[in-house]
């Protein structure tokens, strides 16, 4: 009888959890979080003792796998957690901080809490631009969502304008800006693209100003409906856009300006980690595994109303 995902260890017991964890960050063996000693550690075996926790007999204090990380802390087993990270990167298009409520049987702050934490380890750490060796990078950009203290009626000035640089057969990355501007957007372009790069884009002069930087420009004309001529199109760009927004309007419903960044980076790493590229739902989760390290996300306990920021829960604001 065939069994579902969820019924591995790891998804089910405390100790395979961490044991899980281990193998990720640590796959040479545990180290020391205090004084980084490899040698002179032994695992706690207690009968009080919680699991996963290590002494360190060359400064003589106490760790965890979690330490350090994005699960520090946190008073939700990290077999749970397992499993709110496994749903947030095997969901194409996402799921919602309800839905993971529902799902997981914690509150709704804690809920919200967890996702944040989970695309914060999503941020990538690949430094290396897209494209070079004459690879293909697509460029476009579009409007997600609504600015805070804006009303609908106002049309495409209400918008969060985000642009997203895709590499043909590879990576993303996009980028919320404050307005779709040549002094924004180039210099993004400039950052993240190699120059032997053949550079696809539509027959906006934002683009054209920057396209004789690269390899070849390739233009497509959608105010004339040209949108494929041989190898010029922008279809690629413009489905992983598609898939963004049926995540943000389809799922989460809504995605406050202050946070849309994160929600980004969500979607350019479960697009950038794909089948495709080499990576089914299990290597994916590994991957973002791999980035809790670091990267503890905090609340900072607020005061008053007026140092509540768009889009955050009452009475906590997160800081990196």
């Amino acid at each position: 009888m065939p069994k579902s995902v969820l019924d591995k260890p790891f998804f089910q017991n405390e100790t395979a959890a961490y044991a899980k964890l281990e193998s990720v960050i640590w796959p040479n063996g545990p180290v020391c979080v205090h004084c980084g000693d490899r040698a002179r550690i032994g695992l706690m075996r207690g009968k009080a003792t919680r699991p996963g926790l290590y002494k360190c007999y060359a400064c003589r204090k106490q760790f965890r796998a979690t330490v350090g990380t994005v699960f520090e802390a946190s008073h939700v087993p990290l077999h749970m957690w397992m499993q709110a990270v496994y749903v947030m990167v095997s969901s194409k298009k996402g799921v919602s901080t309800h839905q993971m409520h529902r799902t997981m049987g914690v509150t709704l702050k804690s809920a919200w809490f967890m996702t944040m934490r989970i695309r914060e380890a999503m941020k990538t750490t690949d430094s290396d631009k897209l494209g070079g060796y004459g690879g293909t990078v697509e460029a476009d950009e579009t409007c997600v969502g609504r600015r805070d203290d804006t009303k609908v009626s106002e049309g495409a000035a209400s918008k969060n304008p985000v642009l997203a640089l895709v590499e043909r057969g590879g990576r993303v990355r996009s980028f919320h800006v404050p307005n779709v501007t040549a002094n924004n957007l180039r210099p993004i372009i400039g950052k993240h693209v190699y120059t032997d790069t053949k550079f696809q884009s539509d027959e906006s002069s934002i683009y054209t100003h920057i396209g004789w930087n690269f390899q070849s420009h390739g233009i497509v004309t959608h105010s004339a409906n040209e949108y494929v001529r041989g190898e010029d199109y922008t279809n690629t760009v413009e489905g992983y856009f598609s898939i963004l927004k049926r995540g943000v309007y389809g799922i989460c419903q809504h995605v406050s300006e202050a946070h849309l960044h994160r929600y980004l980076t969500e979607f350019d790493f479960r697009y950038s980690y794909r089948i495709k590229t080499g990576f089914d739902d299990m290597a994916r989760m590994d991957k973002a595994l791999a980035g809790i390290v670091g990267r503890r996300l905090t609340y900072r306990r607020t005061s008053s109303l007026s140092d509540l920021g768009p889009g955050c829960l009452r009475g906590a604001v997160l800081e990196s």
